[in-house]
């Protein structure tokens, strides 16, 4: 079955830095495009980058354009999510995502950025 584990969240202080890791099983990853989304609280779910299969295409919510780099290692069916220069405004729940005839998610990582 499909599994999608996140991991490296947690709590750091605006304008440091994380990567988040999303370990993936169940499915022949490198043929597949992955995403990363967000839930902030009280608000929906976003889809803030993209990458395809080959990792050739990226592509990335306005918001986080130039913070945020998507990167995937087919060899350990691996996604990542580096995410510098991180604000307030970024503490949510973060989740990788494939779609293979519906949507599979992981469990999420909450990020939060405080001072």
């Amino acid at each position: 079955q499909v599994q999608l584990v996140e991991s490296g969240g947690g709590l750091v202080q605006p304008g440091g830095s994380l990567r988040l890791s999303c370990a993936a099983s169940g499915f022949t990853f490198r043929f597949k495009t992955m995403s990363w989304y967000r839930q902030a609280p009280g608000k929906e779910r976003e889809l803030i980058a993209l990458i395809t299969s080959d990792g050739h295409i990226t592509n990335y919510l306005e918001d986080v354009k130039g913070r945020f780099t998507i990167s995937r290692d087919n060899a350990k069916n691996t996604l990542y999510l580096q995410m510098n220069s991180l604000k307030p405004e970024d503490t949510a729940v973060y989740y990788c995502s494939t779609h293979i005839s519906q949507r599979f998610w992981g469990q999420g990582t909450q990020v939060t950025v405080s001072s």
